[in-house]
């Protein structure tokens, strides 16, 4: 997911954003421990973007504060 796809999201997809992509984490990092076979790169793709998104989601909370 791309940085201006993240600041076009609400807050509130930002966070349902977050809780899909983190249950697909714990699936994908599951099934790398069970078979080798998955690519380890989709998970640090992954891992980055719930990154990203929680960033989004701080910054914005720091400028609701801030006002």
């Amino acid at each position: 997911m791309k940085q201006e796809e993240i600041k076009d999201l609400s807050l509130a997809e930002l966070k349902d954003k977050v809780k899909e992509m983190t249950q697909l984490q714990s699936r994908l990092v599951f099934n790398h421990g069970v078979s080798a076979s998955e690519s380890p790169i989709g998970i640090r793709h992954n891992r980055r973007a719930i990154a990203r998104i929680n960033t989004e989601i701080r910054m914005r909370e720091i400028q609701e504060t801030a006002q």
